[in-house]
């Protein structure tokens, strides 16, 4: 298992794409060069062109034993040109899977608000000039809470089964000049996240009341969104799995 830090700037997304580099094709090349063969990542969840990752999940299958420090900088020391890094490297069992094995994702999303733009965060973080109320983005993103049809909230393009998800936690706070929105759910919909927040944004700089985002939830029409918030200040941030999917070998044949 590899956690997997990037800036999305650069890059098509996560998956690998036809259409230029993806972070995906990135680090198999990077493990290949010492693992002496092609190798194929399963990662916890996909990210768009543009979205940032600070603790991204993946995981791969290796045909000999390697110490995982030395996994960690082999595959960092082959991506040094790139703004990509491993952060951490874990044996653990052959039934864990970065995707299957997870029960929650977690995303932040950060908006700069004040009249200037970003400088050292350009392209980390959305600006929006016209001042934002936090705390009546917060209240109207709690009627957004629970288990739901996401459809207004869904990309026209998302190939997920059902629009139906369970969304746990959507807060909204300020620190400082920023806004920032934290989001969990066992999983998101394809634009999900971004969309919610740009339909919060309408409420925050007051174009819309609060009870207007409740409506178009249960609107279920993708026509009843607000403006869709840009990929560059989306952060995919962490995963959560239970205790006995991160186990190693060891440990699993030693309880």
């Amino acid at each position: 298992m590899l956690v997997v830090e990037y800036d999305g700037a650069p890059f098509t997304g996560w998956q690998r794409q036809e259409n230029g580099l993806a972070v995906q094709q990135l680090v198999e090349e990077a493990i290949a060069v010492f693992a002496g063969r092609p190798v194929r990542l399963h990662c916890a969840g996909r990210t768009d062109s543009g979205v940032h990752a600070l603790h991204q999940v993946v995981h791969v299958d290796l045909d000999r034993p390697m110490r995982v420090d030395k996994i960690r900088d082999a595959t960092n020391a082959q991506m040094r040109d790139h703004p990509v890094v491993v952060r951490e490297a874990r044996e653990v069992t052959q039934s864990f899977h970065a995707r299957l094995s997870a029960v929650r994702r977690h995303y932040l999303y950060r908006i700069l608000n004040r009249p200037a733009p970003a400088s050292v965060d350009r392209g980390r973080v959305w600006h929006v000039r016209q001042r934002i109320n936090a705390d009546v983005m917060h209240e109207a993103a709690q009627s957004l809470v629970g288990h739901y049809d996401f459809t207004t909230f869904r990309a026209t393009q998302c190939q997920g089964r059902t629009p139906w998800k369970t969304l746990e936690r959507l807060d909204v706070t300020r620190e400082g000049d920023e806004v920032h929105i934290r989001a969990a759910s066992r999983s998101f919909l394809h634009h999900q996240v971004r969309s919610m927040v740009g339909t919060l944004a309408q409420a925050g700089i007051g174009r819309w009341r609060v009870q207007d985002v409740a409506d178009a939830l249960h609107a279920c029409d993708r026509r009843a969104c607000g403006p869709v918030a840009p990929a560059h200040g989306l952060y995919f941030t962490g995963v959560d799995y239970p205790p006995e999917a991160l186990v190693s070998p060891g440990e699993a044949t030693n309880p």
